[in-house]
């Protein structure tokens, strides 16, 4: 769960989002790298007196600064490509739930069983108890089995939604019409 003021990602609770995370951990650093390097060499240029005609039209400098900024989005295009893939696709799932958004609650069906359908509606906080999440506890909770290919439709009656799961790294909007695969 997320606090007040966290300035980091939630604990992964899937091997993806760990993946997730791992990225985008490498990315900042090799940004923080770049802006530290960048921001250096500007506050030399302004702070130095002696300014060298070489320096400034160089031509085996600029063909570095041309090289060296193609290999550091190689050495991030990779990762993101591959992380891509991995969540693309899950192939033999041992369970589908299909979920549908309407404008006030969702709708839940785990369409490998025989009338298994649900639908789930926030508690109001008038009803919420202290041990509850205010605004994200409901009536009735989706379960969703551990260490298992999960294949979820999403899809929308409506309005537009937006159904996460942040700690397994997973995002879909719910469009009206349209089935979304996650």
């Amino acid at each position: 769960m997320s606090t007040l003021a966290a300035l980091n990602f939630q604990n992964a609770a899937s091997p993806l989002m760990e993946q997730l995370i791992f990225f985008h951990d490498h990315s900042m650093t090799i940004l923080i790298l770049i802006i530290t390097i960048v921001g250096y060499n500007i506050i030399s240029t302004y702070t130095n007196i002696n300014i060298d005609q070489h320096m400034l039209e160089s031509q085996p400098l600029e063909l570095f600064w041309t090289i060296v900024p193609s290999f550091i989005l190689v050495f991030i295009g990779l990762p993101s490509i591959r992380l891509l893939y991995l969540l693309d696709e899950v192939y033999q799932p041992s369970i589908t739930i299909k979920t549908i958004g309407h404008q006030w609650y969702w709708s839940y069906e785990y369409s490998d069983f025989l009338n298994l359908e649900f639908d789930s509606y926030m508690i109001p906080v008038n009803e919420s108890m202290d041990s509850n999440f205010r605004l994200l506890d409901v009536d009735n909770r989706t379960v969703i089995p551990f260490n298992t290919q999960v294949r979820t439709l999403i899809s929308a009656a409506d309005v537009l939604h937006s159904w996460t799961v942040p700690a397994l790294g997973v995002k879909a909007d719910a469009v009206p019409g349209r089935l979304n695969q996650v």
